[in-house]
């Protein structure tokens, strides 16, 4: 991933987390799998931000997000960085309150907790699309019953699949599939396959990628406009570049992509259930740990019974026959 493209999304996630932290006090420590191959700018930005992911293993978070990034084998399996996103799932079951998985990172952890295998799609499903509350849960709690929210991927989990294994699906679009759906396990796992962190532009900017991808012979067809983010005069105008593009003389073409003009048009119809879903997300995390807190304190409290009331041994010892010992919770009778 580039340096560019990491700094974006941290920049997004920080801007969702602190919007839907409503006066909770969020501390993010960023970690990176090593075995994702990077850019060596994207590898000096890691080195320079992010901390040693074995520091991560031998501690416990209340909540944790792994982000997606473009797949290079066919097989999520074959990905290089496999064998650490593994461990990073069974880590997050024992060691968080909560733990989201989002596009890509979605796709592999259904893979590995249920085999439940992906399917390719003849086209990118790409674009902003209307989705709809489909099932009461804490983190839909005042999100409205319809909103839109963006995807961008090449594979699709199939929603019976996710429901035979014992997913439950909280968000659905009738044209992109199931949208956000999460499974209670140690840890509650929500798994998003849209992007409710993408910011107004970044649509743009990766149909602007996958363009001059096309012009510099990188993919083989003209890459299709994402559906439902530009108004009719901005479809005009990219499809006015669509056919220049498709019509020769391609060379230094990609400079003249009308970017300026996009950037203005661009519109973000999906922050506020967005945030609105993280911020439900949080406040399940500070409930989980208050709760996490209250059971250790009565557990404290438990044992300053035992060691204030249990009789000392002489005592017990010393007592008539016929005497009845009351046992405490906690108490074993042998």
């Amino acid at each position: 991933m580039p340096a560019r493209a990491l700094e974006a999304t941290e920049r997004q996630f920080r801007a969702h987390l602190d919007a839907a932290s409503d006066g909770m006090i969020v501390r993010l420590t960023l970690y990176a799998l090593p075995d994702v191959p990077r850019s060596g700018a994207g590898q000096r930005h890691v080195s320079s931000s992010y901390s040693d992911l074995n520091e991560l293993w031998h501690s416990h978070l209340d909540g944790l997000i792994v982000t997606g990034t473009e797949p290079k084998a066919l097989s999520l399996q074959d990905e290089p960085y496999w064998g650490n996103l593994t461990g990073l799932l069974e880590w997050a079951e024992e060691n968080t309150h909560s733990a989201v998985w989002s596009c890509l990172a979605a796709h592999a952890a259904v893979l590995y907790i249920d085999g439940i295998g992906r399917r390719q799609l003849r086209d990118k499903r790409f674009g902003v699309f209307d989705c709809a509350k489909v099932s009461g849960h804490p983190l839909t709690v005042a999100v409205p019953s319809r909103f839109q929210m963006p995807h961008s991927r090449w594979n699709e989990i199939p929603e019976d699949a996710l429901v035979r294994c014992g997913y439950q699906v909280l968000t659905r679009s009738a044209d992109a599939g199931a949208d956000a759906f999460v499974k209670q396990r140690k840890s509650l796992f929500v798994f998003f396959q849209g992007h409710p962190e993408y910011e107004t532009d970044t649509l743009l900017r990766e149909y602007r990628r996958d363009v001059g991808r096309f012009l510099s012979g990188e993919r083989p067809s003209y890459p299709s406009a994402p559906q439902g983010y530009f108004d009719e005069s901005t479809v005009a105008v990219v499809s006015v570049f669509r056919e220049r593009a498709l019509s020769g003389g391609i060379a230094g073409l990609a400079a003249s992509f009308p970017t300026a003009l996009l950037v203005n048009k661009a519109r973000n119809t999906w922050r506020s259930p967005a945030v609105g879903i993280y911020r439900n997300w949080l406040l399940y995390l500070r409930a989980q740990k208050e709760q996490r807190l209250r059971i250790r304190q009565r557990r404290r409290e438990y044992q300053a019974k035992v060691i204030t009331l249990r009789p000392p041994q002489e005592a017990r010892a010393r007592q008539a026959p016929g005497a009845q010992e009351i046992l405490l919770p906690g108490d074993v009778a042998a």
